[in-house]
């Protein structure tokens, strides 16, 4: 199984999930240009090395910017990122689940790996996060690849809290979900620090993480 990873909470308590049927884990992070990443990769290494395990192979990175196409966005460094109180649909990426799934679909076909999961969850608003959009891409793929390729959402009937819960007795404190970082820390004033917040808050667990910007 590849699995789609970030340094955040949803594809962090999916890569240890997906081992949990014995199953062995390629995690796959895709470069695409955010200015989060180079912290996100960061922690993103800190997690895996902690959660290591004879099924959980070497994190593979693959590169697709959109600089070229994003131009000002505010993901590549333009101005108008999402506030703290920020609608959860304002962090929309343009075709970012189209762009992951699509290069690292090439990626598995070539490796002979069939199933790709994501950390999609229900509270997705995007219009590529529905039934439809991963079912077709995934027939699309296969037959573009002339392999065979399923795309997995485990997560697709739960919310941030039930993730939280679910992962629980890993270290969450090494995930990482911030659209504006102060060095290697979560800024706490964006919605992205908000969403992670909120997730402990309703799972009734102690955030461990620490934010530049505590008090709201």
């Amino acid at each position: 199984m590849c699995v789609l990873v970030s340094g955040g909470l949803d594809s962090a308590v999916l890569t240890w999930y997906g081992m949990q049927d014995g199953s062995e884990v390629q995690p796959v992070y895709v470069r695409t240009g955010m200015k989060w990443e180079e912290v996100e990769r960061r922690w993103l290494g800190r997690f895996l090395e902690a959660i290591s395990s004879p099924r959980l192979l070497p994190l593979r990175e693959l590169a697709f910017p959109l600089g070229d196409i994003y131009g000002s966005h505010w993901s590549v460094g333009g101005g108008g990122r999402p506030g703290y109180d920020a609608a959860s649909n304002a962090d929309f990426l343009p075709g970012r689940n189209l762009i992951l799934i699509a290069k690292t679909a090439v990626f598995c076909a070539l490796n002979g790996i069939e199933r790709i999961a994501s950390g999609v969850l229900a509270s997705n608003p995007f219009p590529d996060a529905t039934d439809e959009f991963f079912g077709g891409l995934a027939e699309a793929l296969s037959s573009g690849l002339a392999a065979p390729i399923r795309i997995e959402r485990p997560f697709a009937h739960l919310h941030k809290e039930d993730v939280v819960r679910l992962g629980a007795h890993l270290p969450l404190e090494l995930t990482f979900t911030c659209n504006n970082p102060v060095g290697d820390l979560h800024c706490g004033d964006c919605n992205k620090c908000a969403e992670r917040q909120q997730g402990f808050e309703r799972a009734g667990l102690p955030d461990p993480t620490t934010y530049v910007k505590q008090e709201r």
